[in-house]
């Protein structure tokens, strides 16, 4: 009987599981209603900001850019709850695009960690309210020692603002949240001036694609940052073959190497042309192997620096619909890059 009453059970559990758990007009549910009201109170929060920036807040904008980039040492990023997460990430994003940047939380500052700051360094500091009792300390230690401050907050006439060298005051904003308690809007905001902040003193520096390939090695980001030269094949690996080389022997090449081409020099090194599988077929005859390099190559191919990105060469052999390029330094091969190299490392 038990065992009967598992048996019902399981598939009832099935049954509702095959069910879907909301209506197929999904565009009346109350949790898609709910959502859009979020997104646009958000939307509202940040177009109110986009507002700001561009009338009162444009000289703050500019002076807090101005203190920010002019630090010899460090940005430390402070902010207590919500604000302290936004500032997490903030520290973050600056560090990743060429402005050295770290968190300290402002409790425990007052433990100990206000030696992680120094006199060359700037402080960002969040607080909605401006008048967030555990950053007292980090405010009085910057005021002493002379650390420049630029402040984050709502409030322009609190205790956190007046302290500042710069304010930037957000403009104030309808939560998302139904009983406007929770910081939603608020922290997108927080979030999307810090997001500003640092592409701005990523231009102001100069701050390239190859700059940020230093601080993004790992995964698919760096495989798309890495250089052609280190993607590339160089040396022995190179399938060579000069102009007045014949067909037979040039094919033998070819099959050896693996790469599908042969590249073709003259007596000084310098690059003539390539053979491809396309060559081939386009001279598939019964004279092939009797031809010479030269009657069959492709004069002038499409070549690359190591130099360029990885990105870089995908998007020239996608758009030159090559499945492999010549990479070339004084007009001499160096290497052969290919799409399949690329796709590899994780470029695509």
């Amino acid at each position: 009987m038990a065992v009967a009453s598992s048996y019902v059970m399981k598939t009832d559990m099935t049954n509702v599981k095959s069910q879907k758990p909301y209506p197929s007009d999904s565009s009346i549910a109350p949790a898609v209603q709910s959502a859009l009201r979020t997104l646009q109170r958000e939307q509202n929060g940040l177009a109110a900001l986009a507002c700001a920036l561009k009338t009162d807040q444009a000289d703050a904008f500019v002076q807090a850019i101005f203190l920010m980039g002019k630090a010899k040492g460090r940005i430390i990023v402070t902010g207590m709850g919500k604000s302290g997460h936004v500032g997490r990430k903030i520290a973050a994003t600056l560090a990743s695009t060429g402005t050295p940047a770290y968190y300290v939380h402002p409790a425990e500052a007052s433990h100990g960690d206000l030696g992680m700051i120094h006199a060359d360094d700037a402080i960002l500091a969040l607080s909605w309210s401006g008048e967030t009792v555990e950053l007292a300390d980090i405010i009085s230690y910057s005021r002493r020692f002379g650390v420049s401050l630029v402040a984050v907050t709502a409030n322009a006439d609190s205790t956190l603002s007046l302290e500042a060298d710069v304010t930037l005051v957000l403009p104030k904003a309808e939560e998302a949240c139904p009983n406007g308690l929770a910081p939603t809007t608020s922290t997108t905001m927080q979030i999307a001036l810090g997001d500003a902040l640092a592409v701005a003193l990523l231009e102001e520096r100069g701050f390239t694609a190859l700059d940020f390939r230093m601080f993004h090695p790992g995964g698919k980001l760096g495989a798309r940052l890495k250089l052609v030269r280190d993607c590339m094949h160089a040396g022995d690996e190179l399938p060579i073959a000069q102009p007045q080389t014949l067909m037979s022997e040039a094919i033998v090449t070819m099959s050896a190497k693996g790469f599908g081409c042969v590249v073709v020099i003259d007596a000084n090194g310098v690059l003539n042309g390539i053979i491809t599988d396309g060559d081939l077929r386009r001279n598939m005859q019964a004279d092939l192997m009797t031809k010479t390099v030269h009657a069959v190559m492709t004069h002038n191919p499409i070549t690359i620096s190591q130099d360029m990105l990885a990105v870089e060469a995908l998007e020239m052999m996608e758009k030159s619909k090559r499945s492999a390029l010549v990479v070339v330094e004084k007009g001499k091969p160096v290497g052969l890059i290919r799409v399949l190299d690329l796709l590899q490392i994780g470029v695509a």
